[in-house]
């Protein structure tokens, strides 16, 4: 995928790209009531010339608030309990409290339709929670109105997947809820199927293929040490202890590639991955020893050498090859995808964040760059590619604790 700049500056291919799909530049188009037109339109929405690019976040004690990153506005959608982790598809944020998940949906979407994008908005709203015991892990793909969002709950064990397009509607449907032995596992949405996580003597130990409506398939797949997931272009990704599975739809069959390793290494495996949303390399860190490049289009591994310690790490994967890092004392590092060397830097932003003991969130796009500074009450926009330069600070109301960019 390219970014979506690049793809505007495709004249030709994008003027016969609309004589199928036509929108009105500049203007709004309200979405059509009657059916699924297949370019990610809902019932109550507005189709807009651009993307609705913002922050939301949520606050300490469960305030959510929107940055609108066009008009600089802020606004208050809700409350909801207090919060202990939060994840995002660009539109929606699943937040993590004592009682389960709870659902927010900014308003704000991206269709990517392959060749180019359709750009939404709607009224942000507080959709309900889905119910589970103990700490949950939640796997979404690069469509908020298609598809499934995956939640395993690691205490009850529940095997959870919910329907996408029924949460563009406003409405929590459960596709299936399975019942496992528990552990901290995953339930991975890929096409009209899902992979879940099976656990012996409460440690995964392998991925099970279901369809929609939870049916195994008889696809098995090992893997320990389960850890880590995202959506790319390629396929969606989940980390093992000897390399990582790719998963994808062939024709109406779900299909598994494992990608090992490079033979000989001894650095830590990936525990989470990252990057610029759909694109084919991710990003995550090897432990205290390096950074983790996988990409999904060539199915390789790249070690680089971390060169401060690192808190977190995400790629760019856009031509010049960056990667942005949150070192430990701070700075956000602008990083080389060939040799891991700091290409650019900023002052300590978030230092106080760090030393509170809380994590900020470090979010990249094909343009910026955004880093939350909960202890600070500031969001930081970083122009990566013009030597990390801040192009914009906002100082928040309340403490934005759990940021998602939205709308894209």
């Amino acid at each position: 995928m390219r970014s979506r700049i690049a793809l505007f500056a495709l004249t030709g291919a994008l003027t016969v790209s609309l004589t199928a799909c036509v929108t009105t530049p500049a203007t709004t188009v309200p979405s059509d009531d009657s059916a699924d037109n297949g370019h990610g339109a809902v019932a109550g929405a507005a189709e807009v010339a651009e993307p609705q690019l913002g922050l939301t976040w949520i606050g300490p004690e469960g305030t959510v608030s929107h940055l609108d990153l066009l008009d600089e506005s802020t606004t208050e959608i809700g409350e909801i309990p207090v919060v202990t982790g939060v994840t995002t598809d660009g539109r929606y944020l699943f937040a993590q409290t004592d009682d389960g998940i709870e659902i927010v949906d900014s308003g704000v979407w991206t269709w990517d339709h392959v060749d180019h994008f359709h750009y939404y908005r709607a009224a942000p709203a507080l959709l309900g929670s889905v119910t589970g015991a103990g700490p949950a892990t939640i796997a979404t793909t690069n469509l908020s109105t298609t598809g499934g969002t995956g939640i395993s709950f690691a205490d009850s064990g529940d095997a959870v997947l919910l329907d996408t397009e029924a949460l563009s509607k406003g409405e929590i449907r459960e596709l299936f809820r399975l019942e496992r032995e528990p552990h901290s596992g995953l339930v991975v949405p890929v096409g009209s199927f899902a992979l879940v996580s099976e656990a012996s003597a409460g440690a995964d130990s392998t991925v099970a293929g279901y369809t929609s409506d939870g049916e195994a398939t008889g696809l098995e797949e090992p893997c320990t040490d389960l850890a880590g997931t995202i959506t790319t272009r390629v396929g969606a990704v989940i980390g093992c202890r000897d390399g990582a599975l790719l998963a994808h739809v062939d024709g109406e069959e779900l299909q598994v590639e494992r990608i090992p390793y490079p033979a000989g290494t001894t650095a830590p495996a990936a525990r989470s991955f990252d990057n610029r949303e759909g694109r084919p390399t991710v990003a995550g860190l090897a432990g205290a020893e390096g950074i983790w490049l996988l990409d999904t289009r060539e199915r390789s591994w790249t070690l680089l050498p971390s060169p401060v310690p690192l808190v977190h790490v995400t790629a760019v994967d856009d031509e010049a090859g960056h990667l942005m890092a949150l070192a430990r004392d701070g700075r956000v590092l602008v990083l080389s995808d060939e040799n891991g060397t700091v290409l650019a830097e900023t002052e300590p932003l978030v230092a106080e964040s760090l030393a509170a003991g809380t994590t900020p969130s470090l979010i990249a796009d094909q343009h910026r760059a955004y880093v939350s500074a909960p202890t600070e009450h500031r969001l930081y926009e970083i122009d990566y590619a013009d030597g990390a330069r801040i192009a914009r600070t906002f100082e928040t109301a309340t403490a934005p604790a759990f940021v998602a960019e939205t709308g894209r």
